[in-house]
């Protein structure tokens, strides 16, 4: 079997079962003392293109969608860890207007690696703590399902050849983590991430697509795209955020709209 056939979670279910990773079902890695570590990568021509975007917001955006993880896990961020692969020919003034964009965050880096290679590729350890990380396994029948902004964002500025900056929701992360059964961020779209929660937690999610807040300019399609960075939390005393649908007894995901299904696709790694 190769990874095009098992898929991202296809693998870890293999590397579960094998006994050779651990913990790995939840946006962040929880250790001792409340230690929360997350670690991304952004690899060049896959995550992202340089006509597309300028390398200080590449700076930025990598910091950010390792601090969503963060936020998915009610995490205070601590400290960075960056490493950076990229061709000798780059411009060292690149690099510098890179980790500006790194530094935008507010959140220090405290070290890292660099090595050539032949394509650019950033990856960040972000590290943080949190007094209480929901995780994907808690949901139960009756828990409302929220977002805590609009989604399709990312999916429109992709069709128009651009990014848009990944929001940063770790003050929202920390209050949904006070009450919520279920809780992580929107990375490959909205029905992949709802199905994680709940395939973890045991529980069939439907959500009402005619609830779903969608960003300026997106369309439904854009929902599948992933990328949007806001958080998906279930049975968290959340009235200021939208709420878009509820958890039942059974399994799997359901998007509905005026009671028919709708389908969507979600960002697959290895396809």
């Amino acid at each position: 079997m190769r990874l095009s056939d098992a898929g991202e979670l296809g693998l870890l279910r293999e590397l579960e079962r094998r006994g050779l990773v651990s913990g790995v079902e939840h946006d962040a890695a929880l250790l001792a003392d409340g230690l929360v570590v997350t670690q991304d990568a952004l690899v060049e021509g896959v995550h992202f293109r340089l006509d597309w975007i300028s390398w200080r917001e590449l700076g930025f955006r990598a910091a950010a969608v390792n601090l969503s993880d963060l936020a998915a896990s009610g995490a205070e961020p601590e400290a960075l860890m960056v490493t950076l692969a990229a061709p000798a020919e780059t411009e060292l003034a690149h690099v510098v207007e890179l980790y500006e964009g790194i530094a935008e965050v507010g959140v220090p880096v405290v070290g890292g690696d660099t090595t050539r290679a032949d394509s650019l590729m950033l990856s960040v350890t972000a590290i943080g703590r949190s007094e209480r990380v929901p995780g994907r396994a808690g949901a139960r029948p009756g828990d409302t399902v929220v977002v805590t902004g609009p989604l399709g964002a990312a999916g429109a500025a992709f069709r128009r050849g651009a990014y848009v900056r990944a929001p940063i929701r770790l003050e929202e992360g920390r209050h949904l983590a006070v009450t919520a059964h279920a809780l992580m961020d929107i990375s490959d779209g909205l029905a992949v991430d709802a199905a994680r929660i709940a395939e973890r937690s045991g529980v069939r999610i439907e959500i009402d697509i005619g609830r779903v807040p969608l960003a300026e300019g997106a369309e439904l399609d854009d929902l599948g795209f992933g990328e949007d960075y806001e958080l998906l939390a279930a049975g968290a005393e959340a009235s200021d955020f939208y709420e878009i649908g509820r958890c039942l007894e059974g399994s799997g995901v359901a998007l509905l709209r005026g009671g028919a299904e709708v389908h969507l696709r979600g960002w697959e790694h290895f396809v």
